[in-house]
Order: C-alpha cells, then structure tokens, then sequence
C-alpha cells in the first residue's frame, strides 16, 4: 500500500527559493517510499515532480500521486518520464 508522507519542513530552502522564485503560490514536499514528490501549485497550472535515487518512476506511483495531490482530469495532465525521474504538469481551467 503506497502513502504520501509530508516532509516539506525537511526541505525549508527547496520551498522558500520555489515561493521567491517561481509563480507558485503553494510547495509541498512528501515522501512516497523511497521516492520525493515535489508538489507545486500556481494560479494556472499544478506541477508534481517525482524523483528517485535509484531507479525509474512507475505509471502506478504517479497516478497514485496525481490522484491524492489533485482534482486533474486525465485531459488535463502531461507527464513526461526521465531517468529516475518523473514530471507531471496540470493544467487548471481559468477562473471566470
């Protein structure tokens, strides 16, 4: 069974230079396992970044991650895979 753990107080620099630097208005860092997901919201889009040491990222673990961290629906979502890594880019309806 996958669970995210919040583990953004270990990453004060990651979110502080996210908020400074970027449109984000809201950084979250969780553990999944041996993975981090770096979770990123702004006015106009979402953005999940899953990252691991040692191996790739698994379709299951990003839909899990998509699922608990959003309200995406699949046409919304663009994923891209590296090596051991994983972007997931959301695109939010503009508000009226």
């Amino acid at each position: 069974m996958m669970r995210l753990f919040d583990v953004t107080n270990n990453f004060r620099d990651l979110v502080h230079n996210q908020l400074a630097g970027t449109d984000a208005k809201l950084v979250k860092v969780y553990s999944l396992g041996n993975l981090t997901v770096i979770y990123t919201k702004a006015p106009t889009h979402e953005e999940i970044l899953l990252k691991s040491d040692h191996r790739n990222i698994r379709d299951d673990e990003i839909e899990f991650v998509v699922n608990n961290l959003t309200n995406a629906k699949p046409n919304q979502v663009a994923t891209i895979h590296g090596k051991n890594i994983a972007e997931v880019s959301i695109t939010l309806p503009i508000a009226q």
